[in-house]
């Protein structure tokens, strides 16, 4: 039988033809879909996408006025003409708020420019389709979500509503109440827009008043739940929905489309992760090569330290490294080395294990005890001959002795870290004497009371290396501002790196420092080595055109610059690689979901609701005007105009508004973090703030601004 040629200018929502979305647009079909299968879906009718197209034809045609006729009862109800756009309403973007949707439209010429309205706000010719609905005397209505978009949970349905109909919530308007619901529709959390603090608890259980606030009861939040098991059934998975109860009770679907950017959840049993000890070590973001040259070593030292003491097996650590690098920043596994938050932060060497093992460990702990000072003196004095025998790096070494001086740096951190590691747990601090830090403050303020220029101070006192973070470049940046002496009793500091390092102690006789303390200071003396000899690997193949500037070399790998120093040549990739990048520093705690931080901190109690997208760092802006790439934009609510910066913003923060908003939603899809509802933020943010944005935790706070030693000659 041959297919109809008839041109439809209007099909009903429960015409067959109505579910394909190339014709009715997504957001139509899909609601076709729903009433086909039962869901309680507002009659109307559809515009199709090749008619929609055509305005100066449809404008005069008998059947769509007879449908607007009919629809609205010849203009005695109000209608709602709205965007159905074939690009929209998908399951990886929503493009939530992005077209437009008419109100309250109510006679013919209205009707008319309504829809030639909503055609023009279509991003490309023939892509919408103009769907037409009566217009809902709405007691109660919102968003509900299938999902937990913040939290990643598929065990929950969240829902937002107000008084009257959905549109001041999902234009970020209004807060709402916000419902959290298991699948059956039990009530865990309440979240008044007047009192943020209502939520559920920690534990995620029910609230103890069984009594519901905000504009729903809990039949119809049960019917709500119900809803969404019924839609996503229908759809395959967990939808976006906007709803509305009329004045009669009867709850009514408006709009349903899958939700996007759910937010990943970690694997059971993952690694709980954050800076923790290792921080103290390499605080700073870390380019590929930082990573190779220091990041590795510490791996190597601390697997090797804990299965010396048997707290670790060794097949543990082949399955996952103690210290990893995530996104470029330096992350340990608290667990592991015994610092998850609340407990002790040092190595728990004799947790408990088999009575074999832990017999074992005794014995070698106790062993390591008695041996350690002599061995950490012994690697101390070690290191400094080596360190003494290296020749002037810039006509002393040939490109084979560079790579293998960088190797040595690394196998003789593998070994400092060891003991350092070792040392710190096993080992008494002795409090009489000084530490390195304390030693490099004092050489700090002498060498500058003495006026010896920055640049040369680590050459005459190497103790001042200990107040300064590795990084790859011409030199190390010392702290500023400390012109004089520090009011503190300390050791006076280096004068170079001689065998045993000596420190004055009040009242007495020059002391050596204790062993963990004389490795730190061995430790960051190679790191500084690795670095400078990094820095001038740089400017030599800088110098032969292999690179185009000396600050590229961060981004090899270790072994690609040990092939370009050998003749090798280097990746074709290298100009577009990040080094460092630039990230946000990390949680306390946090586990990974892929490559996704999900951090373990609670939402603070400033009326702040995390809308996911991450985590991320920038300067605040504000204000009418479009706010710099890579800036948090702090606003009072989330305007849908808004939507047009958020592919360049770092973060956005909001005084009011929903996580369940359009513009929180494309956010989320964008992966721009997102903080709503976080009270006085444009007071206490003023511009240029330098701001630390997490959407999974509802946390916004200022960062002090230090810009990293060595990027601006990247």
């Amino acid at each position: 039988m041959p297919q109809s040629t008839r041109v439809f200018w209007t099909i009903n929502l429960d015409d067959p033809l109505a579910t394909a979305p190339d014709r009715a647009g997504a957001k139509a079909a899909n609601l076709a879909r729903a009433a086909s299968h039962g869901l309680p879906v507002l009659p109307g009718f559809v515009i199709p996408v090749q008619c929609a197209a055509a305005r100066e034809r449809y404008a005069n045609t008998g059947e769509l006025r007879s449908a607007w006729a009919r629809l609205s009862r010849d203009g005695r109800r109000p209608l709602v003409v709205r965007s159905s756009s074939t690009i929209e309403d998908g399951a990886v973007s929503s493009m939530a708020g992005r077209f437009l949707s008419v109100l309250d439209v109510r006679d013919w010429p209205a009707f008319r420019t309504a829809v030639d309205d909503v055609v023009a706000s279509a991003a490309g010719s023939g892509t919408m389709a103009v769907l037409v609905q009566p217009q809902l005397d709405a007691a109660a209505g919102g968003v509900m979500f299938g999902a937990d978009p913040v939290d990643g949970r598929t065990d929950r349905v969240i829902v937002s509503a107000v008084s009257g109909g959905p549109q001041a919530l999902v234009g970020g308007e209004v807060d709402g109440t916000r419902y959290a619901l298991t699948r059956r529709g039990r009530l865990v959390g309440v979240e008044r827009d007047d009192d943020p603090s209502g939520g559920p608890d920690a534990g995620g259980r029910a609230a103890k008043d069984a009594s519901v606030q905000g504009p729903l009861t809990a039949v119809q939040l049960r019917e709500l739940a119900r809803m969404a098991s019924r839609a996503a059934a229908v759809f395959g998975g967990p939808q976006d929905i906007e709803f509305a109860f009329d004045r009669d009770g009867r709850l009514w679907l408006l709009q349903s489309r899958p939700v996007t950017a759910l937010a990943p959840l970690p694997p059971r049993r993952s690694v709980l992760l954050g800076p923790g000890p290792v921080a103290e070590t390499l605080p700073d973001p870390l380019s590929p090569l930082e990573e190779d040259l220091w990041l590795a070593p510490l791996d190597r030292a601390l697997g090797e330290a804990l299965a010396a003491a048997g707290a670790v097996s060794r097949r543990a650590l082949r399955r996952a490294p103690t210290v990893r690098a995530v996104g470029g920043r330096a992350a340990a596994d608290l667990r592991r080395l015994g610092a998850e938050p609340g407990r002790r932060s040092r190595l728990r060497l004799l947790d408990p294990i088999p009575p074999l093992r832990r017999l074992r460990s005794a014995w070698l702990v106790g062993r390591l005890r008695a041996e350690l000072p002599g061995l950490a003196a012994e690697t101390a004095a070690a290191v400094d001959a080596d360190l003494a025998a290296v020749p002037p790096l810039n006509g002393g070494l040939t490109d084979a002795d560079l790579a293998r001086a960088l190797r040595w740096t690394r196998a003789t951190l593998a070994a400092l870290h060891g003991l350092e590691a070792l040392a710190g747990t096993l080992l008494t601090a002795d409090d009489r004497t000084g530490s390195a830090a304390a030693q490099g403050l004092a050489a700090l303020a002498r060498e500058r009371s003495r006026g010896t220029d920055d640049a040369l101070i680590p050459v005459s006192a190497p103790a001042v290396l200990a107040l300064a973070p590795p990084s790859i470049g011409p030199a190390p940046h010392l702290p500023p501002g400390l012109d004089g002496p520090p009011s503190l009793d300390g050791p006076p500091g280096l004068d170079g790196p001689p065998a045993t390092v000596p420190a004055a102690v009040p009242d007495g006789p020059p002391a050596e420092p204790p062993p963990r303390e004389a490795l730190r200071l061995r430790i960051r003396w190679v790191q500084e080595l690795g670095a400078r000899l990094a820095w001038t690997a740089g400017t030599r193949l800088a110098g032969r055109g292999a690179l185009t500037r000396p600050g590229l070399v961060r981004a090899l790998r270790f072994d690609e610059l040990v092939s370009a120093l050998h003749g090798g040549s280097l990746p074709a990739d290298l100009e577009r690689r990040p080094a460092p990048p630039r990230t946000a520093p990390l949680p306390a705690a946090f586990r990974l979901a892929g490559d996704r931080i999900v951090a373990e901190a609670a939402p603070p109690g400033d009326g702040a609701r995390p809308a996911g997208g991450g985590r991320g760092s920038g300067p605040a802006a504000t204000g009418p005007d479009a706010p710099p790439p890579g800036s948090v934009l702090v606003v009072r609510t989330l305007a849908p105009a808004l939507a047009v910066h958020l592919p360049s913003l770092a973060g956005l923060v909001a005084e009011t508004g929903s996580p369940l908003s359009h513009l929180a939603i494309l956010a989320r899809e964008l992966g721009v973090p997102t903080v709503v509802g976080l009270r006085g933020a444009l007071d206490r943010f003023p511009p240029g703030t330098e701001l630390l944005v997490d959407g999974d935790t509802g946390r916004v706070e200022a960062l002090p601004a230090t810009p990293r030693q060595g990027e601006e000659v990247a």
